[in-house]
Formats: C-alpha cells, sequence, structure tokens
C-alpha cells in the first residue's frame, strides 16, 4: 500500500511540474523592463479586459498550445495587462493610473491612462514592443495560435528597426508554420 501511495504521489508531483512549466511566463511591464538590463528581448504585451470574451478565449485557447507557450517564452517578456485595472503603472518614467475606476462596476470599466497612452481602443490587443519598450505594432482580435505564430517568429527573428511592408510582404510569402 505505502508503495502505490509513494508512486500515485511521484506521480502527481510529476503532473504539477509538467502543469507549471507548460504556462506563459507573464510579467507586469515594469517587470519586462527591468528584465531588459539582463537579456534584452522584444515584450509582447497582452492588453485586456476582463469582460471582453475573445480575450476569455485567447487565454483559453491561444495561450495554452504547448509549442506558442515553449516560444513565447524563450523569445519574448510576455505581459499581461488589464486595460481597466485600477492599478498604477510605472513606464518610462511615467506613472499611468485610472483615476475613473469604479471598484463597484460590473463589466466594463473607465480605461486606464496607459492603455490610452499606448494608443490601444480594442481588446485584445497584442502590442509588439522593442526592448526599449517603443511600439512596434498593434495586433488587435482574437488569434488562435496559428495565426500568431507568424507574428511571434517575424518579430523575434526577422524584424530590425526600420523594417517594413517589403520585409513583412518576403517573411509572409515563405513562411511555413510549426505550431
Amino acid at each position: 500500500m505505502r508503495l502505490i501511495l509513494a508512486s500515485l504521489s511521484l506521480l502527481f508531483i510529476g503532473l504539477a511540474a509538467h502543469a507549471q512549466q507548460a504556462q506563459i511566463n507573464w510579467m507586469t511591464l515594469e517587470e519586462a523592463m527591468a528584465a531588459q538590463a539582463n537579456e534584452p528581448r522584444t515584450i509582447m504585451m497582452d492588453v485586456y479586459t476582463q469582460w471582453c470574451g475573445p480575450c476569455k478565449m485567447m487565454m483559453a485557447n491561444t495561450f495554452t498550445q504547448p509549442a506558442l507557450i515553449a516560444y513565447l517564452n524563450e523569445h519574448y517578456y510576455a505581459v499581461k495587462f488589464d486595460a481597466e485595472s485600477a492599478d498604477p503603472v510605472t513606464f518610462k518614467g511615467q506613472t499611468f493610473s485610472n483615476p475613473g475606476f469604479n471598484p463597484a462596476a460590473r463589466g466594463r470599466n473607465s480605461p486606464h491612462e496607459l492603455s490610452r497612452a499606448l494608443g490601444v481602443s480594442a481588446y485584445p490587443t497584442l502590442l509588439f514592443m522593442t526592448e526599449k519598450g517603443d511600439i512596434i505594432t498593434p495586433l488587435t482580435g482574437y488569434k488562435s495560435a496559428q495565426q500568431l505564430e507568424i507574428f511571434l517568429k517575424f518579430f523575434a527573428e526577422e524584424w530590425a528597426p526600420g523594417s517594413g511592408q517589403s520585409e513583412w510582404d518576403a517573411y509572409q510569402a515563405s513562411f511555413q508554420g510549426t505550431f
């Protein structure tokens, strides 16, 4: 009986360790900017709201895909930002807040100053940012792992300052997805 219990314990520990590894290493924008000092990486910022159906679908369907998780964790700092939160955020030396936040609100709330400053007007929006926090491009709307793959790989592997439509077109024409 002890052998069975010990075996089951090891199985559950192994499953828990696997489940922990199969998650995106989400961080705040402040954490991502601080991490740049040790290892510069592109930032992918998921700007979402609590009430947004497509945002919830991306969390459940897209951000749970093992290949996407592994790629994001290796090549990006993944930032999760609730565009209607009350939490202040310091970014590029400026503190942004949500003075209109209503803790009693059900559903939609006031937009955070940071989401406005970043030009976000639809949810979900994925913001691809340089190591310095400059926006490369926004990507709005629900994306499956397969739809998101080309963008993740382009901005991590091919994009450079000054890249434009011709570089994107060439990359897109020869892209072979693996997710």
